[in-house]
């Protein structure tokens, strides 16, 4: 079964300005600055609405194997989602110092930036980053 969320050729700057409302908008605009910044990689559209930078190659021990996204955001209608746990560690004594948030297996969603401590995301980032390379060779993109 191959991942459904690929890499495309589509462009992050015109997929940012399209975000909808525009505090999603801006929102999007500094996240992007944010991973920029954190992990030093150019973002890449994975699908039609996944802003990604790095990328890994996973293969478990099932025989699937595939690449993903190392990290990353979407500016979804409903909450911003970030892709930053990759499911390994424990992020808590971090996340308990993010402010409001709610978290999914892998991913984080977040109202608006306003909600949260941008240094502690940046933490975060770093932290997922870190844990990512323990178990798979991240790469730029």
């Amino acid at each position: 079964m191959a991942n459904k969320t690929v890499p495309t050729a589509l462009s992050v700057r015109d997929f940012i300005a399209g975000v909808e409302p525009s505090a999603r908008r801006d929102d999007a605009i500094r996240l992007d600055a944010l991973f920029r910044e954190v992990t030093g990689f150019n973002p890449v559209m994975w699908g039609p609405s996944i802003i990604g930078y790095g990328r890994y190659h996973y293969r478990y021990a099932t025989g699937r194997e595939g690449d993903f996204l190392a990290t990353g955001f979407s500016p979804r209608k409903s909450a911003l989602t970030i892709y930053i746990m990759p499911g390994y560690a424990d992020f808590g004594p971090i996340l308990k110092n993010l402010g409001k948030h709610k978290t999914g297996k892998s991913c984080l969603y977040i109202n608006k930036l306003a909600d949260i401590d941008a240094a502690v995301l940046k933490r975060l980032v770093r932290a997922g980053l870190a844990d990512l390379a323990d178990h798979w060779p991240v790469e730029a993109t």
